[in-house]
């Protein structure tokens, strides 16, 4: 790979963890939205479990006529607002993904115009302050990989809730919560001090 080659493949590179450090952020700030609104969720399902479970006919309240069946229609339209509030923190998960995804495939694209004229010595040369073209190209492919399969599986559980069905609405902040990975995000973390110092040095 020629200087000026080499010089525009290093541009990438930092130009693809920028974009992944700054969407990392993104990503964390939308999903502590979407974490309160799974319990949420969950709350409302038990506020519903609970109407079912309790004959307002043998309480006090049975004075009240269409009691219950007032409660059960602001239970359902505040579940439905919740629900359509989850699909718009979606469709910013999204977002996350796709810039992710955009960057990390035109690093893939530039090497693979030049890969013709690169040596091993060249993809594998590190130094204390720059890591290996090939383990950064590693490190990218594996945070969008992440980022990737992370707003399938959401978006999957999603796809599953209706309003209408309590059992799964209890379950679903458990679920949300077991689609966590700590460790591959951690890992990008990592990722990201190993690379501050090739990413500032422009």
């Amino acid at each position: 790979m020629s200087t000026p080659a080499l010089l525009s493949f290093h541009q990438a590179l930092r130009r693809g963890f920028q974009s992944l450090e700054n969407n990392q952020k993104l990503w964390t700030n939308v999903l502590a939205d979407c974490s309160s609104l799974m319990v949420a969720l969950g709350n409302l399902a038990e506020q519903s479990r609970a109407l079912s479970n309790i004959q307002l006919s043998n309480t006090p309240l049975r004075d009240f006529p269409d009691l219950e069946e007032r409660l059960r229609f602001k239970i359902s339209q505040a579940t439905d607002t919740v629900l359509g509030k989850l699909n718009e923190k979606m469709s910013s998960l999204e977002s996350v993904r796709d810039s992710i995804s955009n960057q990390v495939s035109a690093v893939i694209q530039l090497f693979d115009q030049n890969k013709d004229n690169l040596d091993l010595i060249t993809v594998t040369e590190r130094s204390a302050a720059t890591p290996s073209l090939s383990d950064m190209l590693e490190w990218l492919q594996d945070a969008e990989r992440h980022y990737r399969q992370q707003f399938l599986r959401r978006k999957t559980l999603l796809q599953t809730l209706r309003s209408n069905d309590v059992s799964l609405l209890e379950s679903a902040p458990n679920r949300w919560k077991s689609l966590e990975s700590p460790g591959a995000d951690d890992h990008i973390t990592d990722t990201l001090c190993k690379v501050s110092f090739f990413v500032q040095s422009q």
